[in-house]
């Protein structure tokens, strides 16, 4: 897999654009409803979802730990939250422009991992996270085909350490049609049929 800036930074950002646009329609009333996420309302979802492709992704850029104040914040108490999220979103993807970013290790509190494949597994969370909420709140989630076949390389090279920490259940049967982005969500142990 090249995780490279000039391969991954684009979709990036591409899939930052479409986590903003999912997160704009998202209506108020949605946040208590119910994710198909095992154990979450689709307000713990987006939290999730906000902080750490956001701002978990610039705070990684800069070699930062997330702050408390940041990591215990209710992002969708306030109206406007949808369009924090895209202007964060949008801070955390100037961050990865810079090259340095993406070389040497990046220190996650108990080890380290290389700075390019923090970037792409957040963008994974990024696309992953907002097909769930797209899914929860009666939208789409779609992506470019160079897009999804970095998901899905993402996911064939880290899904055992996200079953080992329960973030992937057990791989979904998917149709000989299926797409790439949708291989991608049925081997993280997501029905893509969902979105149907």
């Amino acid at each position: 897999m090249n995780t490279s800036q000039e391969n991954v930074h684009p979709v990036m950002a591409e899939c930052a654009a479409e986590a903003a646009r999912v997160a704009r329609g998202v209506r108020t009333e949605q946040l208590s409803g119910p994710s198909h996420c095992t154990g979450w309302d689709l307000r713990a979802l987006v939290n999730h979802w906000v902080l750490y492709t956001s701002y978990g992704l610039e705070h990684r850029a800069l070699r930062e730990p997330l702050p408390e104040v940041l990591t215990g914040r209710d992002f969708t108490a306030g109206p406007g939250w949808a369009e924090d999220y895209a202007e964060q979103l949008q801070r955390a993807v100037i961050a990865w422009e810079k090259p340095e970013v993406w070389k040497g290790e990046i220190d996650l509190g108990g080890g380290t991992m290389p700075a390019d494949d923090i970037a792409t597994m957040i963008v994974k969370e990024m696309a992953v996270h907002g097909w769930d909420v797209a899914v929860a709140t009666g939208q789409r989630y779609e992506i470019s085909a160079e897009a999804a076949r970095l998901i899905l390389q993402v996911v064939e090279k880290h899904g055992a350490l996200y079953r080992q920490y329960d973030g992937f259940a057990d791989p979904v049967p998917v149709r000989e049609d299926a797409t790439v982005f949708e291989r991608a969500l049925a081997l993280s142990g997501r029905n893509p049929e969902l979105a149907h």
